[in-house]
């Protein structure tokens, strides 16, 4: 079985910065129209659509993702939600008591993405000063006391970055299942933690998925896909992606012989596509040739896949409809 999760912007603009332009004379309508609908107009399309799930993406200068995971929650009846987080966000105590919650009131259909290994840059920016490997070291403390108090009514814990003393939760917080853990990364300490706490580890499309994974740990991929009628279709929307970023047609990249794979796609949430930006590996085609791609890495052990395709609403509602189907037809079950 392979589970399909749509991308989610990590602004609630979806990175366009601007309302829907309604006359001047609807102030009704501007006033209602919030920046959160643009989530959550993809968060029903994903659900009708006939995905598994969403991923609210950890972006630094975006919406708490644990603020719109909630808010998906509520609004849905079976779309899980992974919300993707900097273990820096709170204490672990913390973010297990919020997680019991969401879990609570959506039954158990919260899952969790740490964001450990950030750009120094980055973590500074979040008042994190912690680099290399105490990162992971931090990562692992902060995975075992949530899952400490979660499970134990008595729990204590000592450690280098978190103390807990007679801590744990308790009825209506206790009794609900702990959020699938969804890791990432290549390096040792990255996989090592995987092996010790992760239910999914989620891949680039580049790694070396059968070399590097972790053992008894499920295989995630994050995939970007443009996916169209046919092939010649797809390739023209994928050099209108491309020249947008002040590139020139001329330029666009071949997809690996080998691999299929196109590296033109921007990172995921990135208002614009500069030229200087760093570009992202995936596969472009016909809705067939994207669903061949994919069955590939179903063929190698990939059983969860985070689709990211943009604009958002209307690309969910295309790969619902049109590639989720084709895999379904192989004998893929999608949910």
């Amino acid at each position: 079985m392979a589970r399909f999760l749509i991308t989610l912007p990590g602004r609630a603009d979806g990175g366009r910065g601007a309302r829907p332009a309604f006359p001047d004379s609807v102030t009704d309508l501007r006033q209602a129209f919030g920046p959160f609908d643009h989530l959550a107009q993809v968060g029903r399309a994903a659900e009708i659509a006939g995905f598994h799930g969403a991923l609210a993406p950890f972006d630094p200068e975006g919406d708490e993702s644990l603020v719109v995971a909630a808010g998906l929650l509520r609004q849905s009846r079976r779309l899980r939600t992974v919300a993707g987080f900097h273990p820096g966000i709170a204490t672990p105590v913390y973010a297990a008591k919020v997680s019991a919650s969401l879990q609570r009131f959506s039954g158990d259909r919260l899952d969790w993405r740490l964001a450990v290994d950030l750009d120094p840059a980055v973590a500074r920016a979040q008042g994190d000063f912690l680099e290399g490997p105490d990162r992971y070291a931090r990562a692992e403390e902060f995975l075992t006391v949530a899952k400490g108090v979660w499970s134990e009514e008595d729990y204590t814990y000592e450690g280098r970055f978190y103390q807990v003393l007679a801590g744990g939760f308790q009825s209506p917080l206790a009794g609900r299942a702990f959020p699938r853990v969804h890791l990432s990364g290549t390096s040792k300490e990255a996989l090592e933690l995987s092996a010790r706490h992760a239910d999914v580890h989620v891949f680039d499309p580049e790694d070396d998925i059968e070399a590097a994974s972790p053992p008894g740990v499920a295989y995630g991929l994050r995939l970007p896909v443009l996916a169209r009628d046919d092939d010649d279709e797809a390739w023209e929307a994928a050099r209108r992606l491309w020249t947008r970023g002040g590139r020139t047609a001329e330029s666009l990249p071949d997809p690996d012989p080998r691999t299929r794979l196109w590296r033109g796609f921007r990172p995921s949430g990135s208002p614009g596509a500069l030229p200087g930006a760093s570009l992202r590996n995936g596969l472009v085609g016909s809705f067939e040739t994207v669903a061949a791609g994919i069955r590939d890495y179903i063929d190698r052990g990939v059983g969860v896949f985070f689709l990211e395709a943009t604009p958002y609403i209307e690309e969910t509602y295309r790969l619902g409809e049109r590639l989720l189907p084709l895999l379904t037809k192989e004998g893929v079950r999608v949910r």
